[in-house]
């Protein structure tokens, strides 16, 4: 298989293309098509923050309609779904993004976007087990002894991480660094949590470099095992970046 991972794009839909276009993918078509044949994956969190986060969800969901991509959703992904599904939910920590896009469409393109984000949720995995099970893509991560599960633990894990339930004195919640422990053979490639480079522990590769918060979008390339990152036009916010403790 030869698939080249994105990690949490966030609305950032010029470097989504600029970064697919570095990856060899071309745009003539109206969605980056591989002249190889490879295709995407997408760690989840499309949408929110970002400036166009509707583009996004028009191009993931484009591709895993032809079956050109796999996606696995975000804890932001969740949010949207529960939003448009017509759960209550607060409109904040960068739905209100989004939320303003849709504000600004027409009824029929409201309706289009929002049925395109639902199928594509409803109708993904919580997480992919792709290769015979080799490679693992889950937003957050997911330890070995759940590979294979999809209880309740296990998507609160695969969502937000390895949570502990506290948070540190700025607020974020504080998270144990699954990573550092984890045996498994299966390449797990996750995002969620922004490091300014992107990490590679024990068959697991975090590779969410904050496109969103000013640096960079980054896809990890396999059966290579290599990184390819461009750097984001969005202003860069040193606070966003944490430390996994």
């Amino acid at each position: 298989m030869n698939i080249d991972i994105i990690g949490d794009i966030h609305g950032c839909f010029a470097e989504l293309e600029e970064l697919t276009k570095k990856l060899g993918y071309s745009w003539e078509s109206g969605l980056p098509l591989h002249p190889q044949g490879r295709v995407l994956g997408f760690v989840g969190d499309l949408t929110d923050r970002g400036p166009e986060s509707i583009r996004v969800i028009e191009t993931v969901f484009g591709l895993w309609e032809k079956k050109l991509a796999y996606y696995s959703p975000g804890n932001h992904c969740n949010k949207l779904y529960r939003m448009l599904i017509g759960n209550k939910v607060k409109i904040n920590n960068g739905l209100e993004t989004t939320v303003a896009e849709l504000n600004q469409l027409n009824n029929r393109d409201y309706k289009r976007i929002k049925k395109q984000f639902i199928t594509l949720y409803e109708q993904s995995p919580l997480y992919q087990i792709l290769d015979n099970g080799n490679l693992i893509i889950a937003h957050a991560g997911i330890r070995e002894d759940y590979i294979g599960k999809f209880n309740s633990k296990v998507k609160t894990f695969v969502l937000y991480g390895d949570i502990t339930g506290a948070a540190d004195v700025d607020g974020f919640p504080i998270r144990r660094d699954w990573a550092k422990h984890y045996q498994g053979k299966p390449w797990i490639v996750y995002g969620h949590t922004p490091t300014k480079e992107v990490r590679i522990v024990n068959h697991t590769a975090n590779i969410d470099t904050g496109a969103v918060f000013g640096g960079a979008l980054t896809a990890f390339r396999y059966p290579e095992q290599e990184t390819v990152s461009v750097p984001s036009s969005m202003p860069f916010i040193a606070e966003k970046f944490r430390p996994i403790e």
